[in-house]
């Protein structure tokens, strides 16, 4: 008795999984809903262009109701991309963080592309120079001028003597 309950109970549950899979494929095949509505690529997903890419997140960051979370989620998917974004991809999210007033995460983004950059030594001064005028217009402070790019508790080495 047990064990036509428990093989019935199995044969429900496949048939189920079954037809959500075919209901999966049917609609990636015929073009349905798009598998990845995020701004994430897949590893192995559709490719876009330079300039398509560009265009993706300036329109993501250009939203007018963009709200916090959206924010930190197009900054977070960028910093998860082996790239440094175009100097107007970057003006883009902080003028998105200043029409949230939200000071922090500007200054966070601006600490995680000089990480980011650490390799190449040009990359980071050409970034500043490039936001210089968008960072003055909009008030929010590098983190050189804050003054994190020190260590506030440093002790000093007693062996460099």
């Amino acid at each position: 008795m047990l064990t036509k309950i428990v093989s019935g109970s199995v044969r429900n549950f496949l048939a189920c999984q079954s037809r959500q899979l075919n209901n999966i494929r049917s609609l990636s095949a015929h073009g349905g809903a798009d598998p990845n509505p995020g701004l994430a690529e897949t590893k192995h997903g559709r490719k876009e262009s330079e300039e398509d890419f560009d265009n993706r997140y300036l329109a993501w960051f250009n939203k007018p109701d963009i709200d916090s979370w959206e924010l930190r989620k197009g900054i977070n998917d960028l910093h998860g991309m082996d790239l440094i974004p175009e100097p107007k991809i970057i003006i883009a999210a902080l003028e998105a963080a200043r029409r949230l007033n939200d000071h922090s995460i500007a200054v966070r983004f601006l600490e995680a592309l000089r990480w980011k950059s650490r390799f190449s030594k040009d990359i980071y001064p050409y970034l500043i120079q490039e936001l210089r005028p968008t960072l003055n217009k909009l008030g929010i402070s590098t983190p050189e001028e804050l003054g994190y790019d020190k260590p506030e508790l440093s002790i000093e080495d007693p062996f460099s003597k």
